[in-house]
C-alpha cells in the first residue's frame, strides 16, 4: 500500500465524453493514482491507507467524470446484496416510522437500502419475507418488540443488531439502546417533586425488555421514597385498551391515585378519556405522563407532559451499529440519552 501513499498527482488527461461509460480505470488516470486507490476511496475504505487530499482527488475526478460504481458487478464480487431488514412491530406507530427514516438516510449514505418488515399484531412469529433470507439480506435491524418474528428471518450467520434490548442477553452481535430507565428517573422525579405520592402505572401488556426497565425503575425510584404507593394496571397499547385499564383502576382504589405514569403516549391518551368519563380533571385532580412524545401528545388537550426520545437518532445509530459490524468495527457505545418534557398534564396534588 506504499505506492498508494506515495502517488503523486499528474496532469489530467482530458476525457472526452460520450457514449462509452467511464471505469475506475478512467478514473484513475484522471486522479493519478492507482485503481487500487479509487476502489479505496469509493468504496469508502480509504482511512489510514490514503491521505484525505487523495481520497478527496478521486472524488472529485469521479464526479468530473460522472463515474458510478458498477454495485451489482461488486455486489456480486463481494457476496454482497447491501439490503437490509428492519423488523418493526407495526407500522402504524409514529415512533418507528422515524426509526425507519433514521436508519434510511445512514444506509443511503453507504450506498445501503432498507427493507421495512412490520411484524404481525405487532409482536409474535412472523412468516419469512423472503426466499432466503440469507441469499437476499446483509443484516438484520430488530426491535426486541419483534424479537420472535427473527425465528422466521434470522440465519445463523446473517448480522443482527437489537433495537431495545437487553445488552446481558442480546441475540445480537451489537445492541442499541435509548435510556429509558434515566426517563423513567426523569418522569418520577418531576412528579415526587410536585407532591404526588399516589400512583397508578399505566404499564404497556407486551412482554419485551424495554416495558420490563420502565416497571423496575418505577418501583425502585419509588421505594426509596416514604409513603409512596404505587398500583399498577396492564393493558394493550390502544387508546381504547388504556381507557377500559385505567377506568377500572381509578374506580377500584380507595385511596384514588393523584398521578398516571404511562409506558406510552396512546396509552397516556387512553387514561385522558378514562379520567373525564369518572368527572376527574388533569392536571387537576390526575396528573398524568406519557413516553415517546408522538405528534398526539401536543394533540391532546391539555398538553402531555412525557419524555421525548430521538427516534430517528435511534434509527441512525442502529443502521450505525449494523454496517460497524458488517465491516468488523467496534460499534459505538452508550445508550441514546432522553428527556422530559414538561408540559400542562402535570401539577402538584390537591
Amino acid at each position: 500500500m506504499a505506492a498508494v501513499r506515495g502517488s503523486r498527482r499528474r496532469s489530467r488527461p482530458t476525457v472526452v465524453r460520450g457514449s462509452t461509460r467511464p471505469t475506475s480505470r478512467d478514473v484513475a488516470q484522471a486522479a493519478g493514482v492507482s485503481q487500487a486507490a479509487v476502489s479505496l476511496v469509493l468504496g469508502d475504505k480509504w482511512r489510514g491507507r490514503v491521505s484525505e487530499a487523495t481520497a478527496e482527488r478521486v472524488r472529485e475526478a469521479a464526479r468530473d467524470l460522472g463515474y458510478r460504481p458498477n454495485l451489482a458487478a461488486r455486489n456480486l464480487r463481494l457476496g454482497r446484496t447491501r439490503t437490509v431488514l428492519l423488523v418493526v412491530p407495526a407500522l402504524t406507530t409514529e415512533f418507528f416510522a422515524g426509526v425507519y427514516t433514521g436508519a434510511a438516510r445512514v444506509a443511503a449514505e453507504h450506498g445501503f437500502g432498507v427493507v421495512l418488515y412490520p411484524s404481525p399484531e405487532g409482536i409474535g412469529p412472523a412468516r419469512d419475507p423472503f426466499a432466503s433470507a440469507q441469499a437476499a439480506l446483509d443484516g438484520v435491524i430488530a426491535s426486541s418488540m419483534a424479537a420472535d418474528a427473527l425465528t422466521a428471518i434470522r440465519g445463523e450467520a446473517l448480522p443482527l443488531v437489537m433495537l431495545d434490548s437487553d445488552p446481558d442477553g442480546s441475540l445480537g452481535a451489537a445492541t442499541v439502546n435509548l435510556d429509558i430507565a434515566d426517563g423513567v428517573r426523569q418522569a418520577t422525579a418531576h412528579l415526587l417533586a410536585l407532591g404526588h405520592r399516589r400512583f397508578l402505572h399505566l404499564a404497556a401488556d407486551v412482554p419485551s425488555w424495554t416495558f420490563e426497565v420502565r416497571a423496575r425503575e418505577l418501583a425502585a425510584r419509588l421505594s426509596q421514597v416514604p409513603g409512596t404507593s404505587v398500583r399498577t394496571a396492564r393493558a394493550p397499547i390502544s387508546i381504547e385498551g388504556a381507557q377500559a385499564a385505567t377506568q377500572t383502576a381509578l374506580s377500584e382504589s380507595a385511596a384514588r391515585p393523584t398521578a398516571v405514569i404511562c409506558d406510552d403516549d396512546k396509552l397516556a391518551a387512553g387514561a385522558y378519556k378514562a379520567a373525564r368519563r369518572l368527572g376527574l380533571r388533569i392536571p387537576d385532580d390526575l396528573s398524568v405522563t406519557g413516553l415517546d412524545d408522538l405528534a398526539l401528545a401536543t394533540a391532546i388537550d391539555p398538553e402531555l407532559t412525557t419524555v421525548r426520545l430521538d427516534a430517528e437518532l435511534f434509527g441512525e445509530r442502529g443502521m450505525g451499529a449494523l454496517l460497524a459490524v458488517l465491516e468488523g468495527r467496534e460499534p459505538e457505545s452508550g445508550d441514546i440519552p432522553v428527556q422530559l418534557v414538561v408540559r400542562s398534564s402535570t401539577a402538584p396534588p390537591r
